[in-house]
């Protein structure tokens, strides 16, 4: 009988762990995550994993006036491609 996880397990190495966070192993390797020593193989932990994604900030759905550099620039609605 073959078994199939459903989840990400709880270590992984590293190509695992950029595939869990979406992004290159080589990007993953420059984020400040720490690393697991299990014998001679270094894991992410998934709650490392986790935590680093979850501490990454929300971009909001809408911009907060003034922070659209189009209208700091060139005035109101620039945005909206009426200039």
């Amino acid at each position: 009988m073959t078994v199939t996880l459903d989840f990400a397990p709880r270590l992984m190495p590293a190509p695992a762990a950029a595939h869990y966070l979406g992004v290159g192993v080589t990007t993953l390797r420059g984020l400040p995550i720490p690393r697991r020593k299990l014998g001679a193989k270094r894991l992410y932990d998934k709650r490392d994993l986790d935590a680093y994604a979850d501490d990454l900030p929300v971009e909001s759905d809408r911009e907060a006036p003034g922070d659209n550099t189009c209208d700091a620039l060139f005035g109101e609605g620039c945005a909206g491609g009426s200039h």
